[in-house]
């Protein structure tokens, strides 16, 4: 018999997968900004201007299919050119 639960196709990603994915993509975005506003003239006692990153390149340790299936689930928007974003940012 086969389970009433839905369950993924083979060679999707897990569900595991793509939240270590997704997590490291906002840690990614996140020291990225972090080390554009540490740069000269965003300092503490300048106009402290916030970082304009929206969208990075993702992690490469996860493959193309959980960026993905990422995008299919409305978690990540691309953005082109293989830059990705956080939806709903």
């Amino acid at each position: 018999m086969t389970d009433s639960s839905e369950t993924a196709p083979p060679g999707a990603p897990s569900e595991e997968e793509l939240g270590r994915a997704l997590g490291a993509f906002k840690k990614r975005l996140k020291l990225t900004r972090l080390d554009q506003e540490s740069g000269l003239g965003t300092g503490p006692m300048s106009k402290g201007r916030r970082s304009g990153i929206v969208a990075i390149t993702p992690p490469s340790q996860f493959p193309a299919a959980v960026w993905d299936e990422l995008v299919r689930r409305g978690r990540l928007k691309y953005s082109g050119q293989g830059l990705y974003e956080l939806s709903g940012v």
